[in-house]
């Protein structure tokens, strides 16, 4: 009985998840005193407050900002995106807002900032400490696609001159300003970075221990101006909490951390999951109509030529139809599978190019590799289709065995024959985009399927022009 009870327990506790929100709200909308209300959201995480910030009017926001510290703020709008964060931002009181800003991560403060009124923007960041408005206007320096707009100057930074007692005392110093203090970075006293000791191998280190026996002079780095495209791959490769950001005088200026990679890295699949549909950019929900409707039209526009050259070659097949009206039924079977192997291809092919070092030969290798596998799947479903169309049209459409098999042998070959094509094409075109310095992404789901379709209307059309009404006579 007691073990019953206990696993009922555990099922709720599993399958309850307390709703922080309205818990959120109803402290927000009580009676209960600033200090009290304070203390109450202090047990929220910041991600539980940023959601509920949506769903509160003007007026509520407001007594949000009041009851809370500039710390807890600061917290919540971390877990916001930059355009929504800035709105409110712009709703805090200028004295408030300052305090906020103070409280965010440099790369956070400054992507925020981009968002808020220029005038409001310019008295707060006047209002900041000169070493706080000055790693901001850093940070801010850099094009958003660079490298240098990712990273934080919160971390602890030490010169290689000084001896593990002092390092150890410069640990402490600047923790309290800093919280990335597991890794300890070393510069000269011209800000050149020397290397990175870890903050274990510093607390274990003898008083007599010089700092060059702890300091790893083979760590990563990246490079400010660098575009996060080009660093994408090393992103992911370091499993390093930190690395370091120099300029192109090799001085240390920040540090992208593990958050930031985490958030680089999704907002380029974000990218490039908008490129795949066609799209310059992401969208969201807020994003106004036009917006929208510019971002797609272009695409839309040169797909719909596309479209248009491939209903011309449908109707340059219009006596094939004509005389065998049967194979209308099965052409969406063709352009669909070409579409589908197309577009794996082309999201492998993607994936492979991210690696800038690829040879001229491995590139040669991914293409015959993919339409290998073009071609065997091709084989594989092309087998199916013509047993299962075969007896389809056979038993469900009357015709005799020669008729349903001949009709059902050139879909086959028709599938194996597309499939292989639109595995090379899905591998080809971003390759050449890539050479032509435009970025494979843009190249991807729309373009590639409306040529599988031209491919696949060509080579179905073609061959029943050929085999079935030509040379079988079954027109």
């Amino acid at each position: 009985m007691a073990n019953e009870i206990y696993n009922k327990t555990v099922e709720t506790m599993l399958t309850e998840r307390p709703d922080y929100e309205n818990e959120i709200i109803r402290i927000i909308r009580g009676s209960y005193s600033p200090k009290t209300a304070q203390g109450m959201l202090e047990d929220y995480h910041g991600s539980d407050v940023a959601q509920v910030m949506e769903n509160l009017n003007s007026q509520e926001r407001k007594k949000l900002y009041r009851i809370c510290s500039a710390e807890m703020l600061a917290d919540a709008l971390e877990h916001l995106e930059e355009d929504d964060a800035g709105t409110y931002l712009n709703e805090m009181d200028l004295k408030k807002a300052s305090a906020v800003v103070s409280m965010l991560e440099t790369d956070s403060a400054a992507s925020i900032l981009r968002e808020i009124q220029k005038e409001k923007r310019s008295l707060i960041i006047d209002s900041l400490s000169p070493e706080i408005r000055s790693d901001i206007r850093l940070i801010a320096s850099f094009d958003e696609d660079e490298i240098g707009s990712r990273m934080t100057t919160n971390c602890v930074v030490i010169l290689d001159t000084l001896t593990v007692p002092q390092a150890m005392n410069e640990l402490i110093s600047q923790a309290e300003e800093n919280d990335n203090i597991s890794t300890i970075f070393v510069t000269d006293e011209t800000g050149e970075f020397s290397g990175a000791i870890d903050l274990r191998d510093l607390i274990t280190a003898r008083r007599n221990d010089t700092l060059d026996s702890i300091t790893v002079t083979s760590f990563p780095y990246l490079y400010a101006q660098e575009t996060i495209d080009d660093c994408i791959e090393q992103l992911k490769n370091y499993s390093e909490a930190s690395i370091p950001v120099l300029d192109n005088n090799n001085r240390f200026l920040g540090v992208i951390t593990a958050q930031n990679v985490i958030e680089v890295i999704d907002d380029e699949m974000g990218e490039d999951y908008a490129k795949l549909g066609g799209l310059t950019a992401e969208e969201d929900l807020h994003e106004p109509l036009f917006q929208s409707i510019k971002k797609r039209l272009p695409w839309l526009l040169a797909l719909l030529g596309l479209g248009i050259i491939v209903s011309t070659v449908v109707g340059a097949f219009e006596r094939v139809v004509a005389q065998l009206t049967m194979i209308m039924a099965f052409q969406s079977l063709i352009l669909d599978m070409a579409g589908n192997v197309g577009t794996q291809s082309l999201a492998v092919t993607i994936r492979v190019l991210m690696d800038e070092n690829l040879s001229v030969g491995q590139k040669f290798k991914l293409v015959a590799k993919e339409t290998r596998v073009g071609f065997s799947n091709g084989i594989i479903l092309g087998v199916i289709s013509v047993l299962f169309v075969g007896l389809y049209i056979m038993l469900f459409k009357g015709k005799d065995i020669q008729f349903a098999f001949s009709v059902s042998g050139c879909i086959g070959l028709a599938l194996l024959i597309a499939m292989a094509v639109s595995s090379a094409v899905g591998t080809l075109i971003p390759i050449f985009f890539k050479k032509i310095k435009i970025d494979p992404a843009v190249a991807s789901g729309p373009l590639i399927t409306t040529i599988n379709d031209l491919v696949a209307v060509v080579t179905y059309y073609g061959l029943s022009w050929v085999f079935l009404i030509n040379f079988l006579q079954l027109s």
